[in-house]
């Protein structure tokens, strides 16, 4: 048996879940468009513990958000998952973001394109089969007319992100179907973690970084 507390703060949605063999058995987020991570998520894992009814040292692993996302957002996720792991003296699962993300579409035939909404036109994409198997690996792209036309020329394509609505605008195509209003969650986390924690798949705690996929760039605060 695993017990696995998974944190997501990859974009907007602060998102805590806790699994038991990869299903939840508890899930507390929330989609503030200020940011409130640093605020809310340590009140989110412990609601999650609490009340999914276990304790903090029977949690086996801590698994974290991995990115590409937010900046901000994954530096305060990946900050108190790696707190966790050396006080509570637990390994430390990182799950790519994208492949949870791509996990909220379920389809028989088809591919999934979960994309995050980067600066202008960019969006950070990734591809997967129906079977949640990866097809190409994660990029920051530019979206134009064209992308991912080789792939819509093929088979259904089903986009999912908050990169979904630039995209829409962009894309015409009769094959593309847009799922909107999803963000990546803790609540796909657990299989993918438990998957990890059934082959020792850890990171090292001392050293893990966050995927940002680009440097990060500070903007010039508008006078």
């Amino acid at each position: 048996m695993a017990l696995i507390l998974n944190i997501e703060t990859a974009t907007t949605n602060c998102s805590v879940s806790v699994s038991k063999n990869g299903k939840t058995l508890f899930l507390k987020e929330d989609n503030n468009k200020n940011y409130s991570h640093a605020e809310s998520l340590h009140v989110f894992i412990d609601t999650a513990i609490k009340e999914s009814g276990v304790s903090l040292n029977a949690i086996d692993a801590i698994a974290v958000s991995k990115g590409p996302g937010s900046y901000t957002g994954l530096r305060i996720g990946v900050s108190a998952a790696k707190g966790l792991c050396f006080a509570l003296n637990k390994p430390l699962i990182s799950v790519p973001t994208l492949e949870a993300l791509a996990h909220q579409v379920m389809t028989e035939n088809g591919l999934i394109v979960p994309m995050l909404d980067a600066r202008r036109m960019e969006v950070y994409s990734a591809i997967f089969d129906k079977n949640h198997n990866l097809v190409r690996e994660t990029q920051a792209q530019i979206l134009d007319s064209n992308s991912f036309g080789t792939y819509l020329d093929k088979s259904k394509v089903y986009f999912i992100g908050n990169g979904v609505n630039k995209a829409k605008e962009l894309i015409q195509h009769p094959n593309a179907v847009f799922i909107n209003d999803k963000l990546p969650s803790a609540n796909e986390m657990g299989l993918l973690a438990f998957n990890k924690y059934k082959i020792s798949d850890f990171e090292d705690v001392a050293y893990f970084e966050p995927y940002y996929l680009k440097d990060f760039v500070a903007l010039k605060p508008k006078s």
